[in-house]
């Protein structure tokens, strides 16, 4: 019995251990995802007016351009799978990871092949341990991501998207990240950004948006074209960093879940284990003292023997 409490005292002792680790890195995803939070608000601005420039470049120009026209049978697609450099983060990985594969599956079965490009040490281990291709993958940006990471990704994939598919191009880009609802919900979701989808907006919509002020007017130096020549990587490269962003305060929000629900299962576990290491010490006393109160009797017994 005396072995069994020893074990129990030792299962306290470590699970009350992991409970202050898990404790900390919940306090530290924490503080992570504020920071998160306010690298994607300091780049708003910029991403929202590049986005209206080039809707209004794009609604001025013909669709004739090659960053907005799709080709008429698309043979291969390129996906952008933002996952984590880290572990510990709950299901963050493993759903964008199954996300992936299930536009994967949609994209083979329109008849594309898929070209995989990867952010993050988990995805690329994922596809590495399972012998997958990769046309290009990206290591150690996914906490604090910069504009440097998002375009060095996005000049790989625009030299992909503009490269002809018989030389090993791609006809579509989609990127697959995890975008942050709130600081209890994450989803992950993919969005095409090659050919670009411009979305139709109303005036009264844009006017809203806008404060209630009347649209800006652009004239376009030197022309249209050469504006969205120069413009759309810049906007893919803006995409491809405000995703690194949102998956970088999801990728926190998740760890900060994962670690406070691991906390508390430690907490609940060290008061179950406590009540179990109780239990065997008042049945540790009741053994002794059984022993005890036997033994006394079988003292008196055998001086009433020995007196007869």
């Amino acid at each position: 019995m005396g072995a069994e409490l020893r074990v129990l005292r030792r299962r306290i002792r470590s699970v009350k251990s992991m409970a202050k680790i898990t404790r900390a890195m919940e306090l530290i995803a924490a503080t992570r995802i504020t920071k998160a939070q306010q690298r994607a608000a300091a780049a708003g601005p910029y991403s929202r007016e590049i986005t209206r420039a080039v809707s209004a470049v794009a609604g001025y120009q013909s669709t004739d351009h090659p960053l907005l026209t799709e080709a008429e049978r698309p043979t291969r697609a390129a996906v952008l799978l933002i996952t984590s450099d880290k572990g510990l983060a709950g299901a963050y990985t493993s759903n964008a990871i199954k996300e992936a594969e299930s536009l994967t599956e949609l994209l083979r079965s329109e008849g594309k092949e898929v070209l995989t490009y990867i952010v993050g040490i988990k995805g690329i281990t994922y596809y590495t341990f399972r012998e997958r291709p990769l046309a290009g993958s990206w290591e150690r940006i996914t906490e604090v991501p910069s504009y440097a990471d998002a375009k060095e990704i996005g000049d790989a994939l625009m030299a992909a998207f503009t490269t002809p598919t018989e030389e090993g191009g791609v006809d579509e880009i989609h990127i697959v990240s995890t975008e942050f609802v709130s600081m209890l919900s994450q989803r992950a979701a993919a969005h095409r950004v090659l050919p670009l989808e411009v979305e139709e907006v109303s005036e009264q919509e844009l006017r809203q948006a806008h404060g209630g002020q009347a649209l800006p007017l652009y004239e376009f130096e030197p022309s249209a074209e050469a504006v969205l020549d120069s413009l759309l990587p810049r906007y893919v490269n803006n995409r491809i960093y405000f995703a690194l962003l949102e998956s970088a305060a999801s990728q926190q929000a998740s760890r900060r879940a994962a670690m406070k629900a691991a906390t508390d299962n430690a907490q609940e576990l060290a008061k179950v284990l406590a009540r179990q290491a109780n239990a065997a010490r008042q049945a540790e006393i009741t053994q002794e003292i059984s022993e005890i109160v036997g033994g006394a009797n079988a003292l008196a017994d055998a001086q009433v023997g020995s007196e007869n």
